[in-house]
C-alpha cells in the first residue's frame, strides 16, 4: 500500500487528507484553471505540510480569484501586495510571484497549444526526470518533488495510490494519462 493510502487509512482518517485522497488525488483534471490551481497549491506546499495547504485551500481559491488564469496573469503590484498581506494563504514572495508568472506562461501555452491540458498531453509520456527538465524551462518555482506531485495528483504519472486502494479503481475508470504509456 502506498504511504499516503496507508496514512489516510490510519492516522489521516476523518481529516482533510481523507477527502483529498478519496476524491482528488490522482484523478485527471479537465480544466486549465483546475490544473493551474493544483500547480500553485503544490508550489505552495514546498517546505510545508500538505495538511497546511489543504486547510488553506479555500482561502487560496478566494485569494487567487478561483485560479482564473487570465485574471491571475494580469495581477498588478497592488494585488501582489494584497496577497502578501493575506493570512489565509502562504505569504511567500517567491511563491506568489511564481503563481502570477506561471499564469502568464500558461496563457502563452494556451495560445500555442489551445490549452494547458493540451500542452501536457502533447508532452506525454515522459519520465519524471524529463518532466522536471521541461517544467523548469517553462515555469517558476518547480523542482523534482513539486513536478512529481503535480503530475501524479493530476493523472500524468502513476504512483499516487496502491493498487489495492479503493480509490485506485475509481481513478482507473477515469482513464488517467499514465495508463496511456
Amino acid at each position: 500500500m502506498s504511504f499516503y493510502c496507508r496514512f489516510v487509512k490510519e492516522k489521516g482518517k476523518g481529516t482533510v487528507h481523507e477527502i483529498y485522497h478519496d476524491t482528488e488525488y490522482g484523478f485527471p483534471l479537465e480544466s486549465d484553471n483546475e490544473l493551474f490551481a493544483r500547480l500553485v497549491l503544490e508550489i505552495n506546499q514546498a517546505g510545508l505540510s500538505w495538511e497546511t495547504i489543504l486547510k488553506k485551500k479555500e482561502a487560496f481559491y478566494k485569494a487567487f480569484d478561483n485560479f482564473d488564469i487570465n485574471k491571475v496573469s494580469r495581477y498588478t503590484q497592488k494585488k501582489f501586495d494584497m496577497l502578501m498581506g493575506d493570512a489565509g494563504i502562504i505569504r511567500n514572495r517567491l511563491k506568489i510571484n511564481a503563481a502570477i508568472e506561471n499564469a502568464k506562461t500558461i496563457t502563452a501555452l494556451q495560445k500555442e497549444f489551445g490549452s494547458f491540458k493540451n500542452w501536457l498531453n502533447h508532452h506525454h509520456p515522459k519520465t519524471k526526470e524529463e518532466w522536471v527538465v521541461l517544467f523548469k524551462k517553462q515555469f517558476k518555482f518547480t523542482g523534482g518533488e513539486i513536478v512529481n506531485e503535480f503530475l501524479m495528483s493530476t493523472g500524468y504519472l502513476p504512483g499516487c495510490h496502491a493498487e489495492d486502494c479503493p480509490t485506485y479503481k475509481k481513478i482507473l475508470k477515469k482513464k488517467p494519462m499514465w495508463l496511456k504509456q
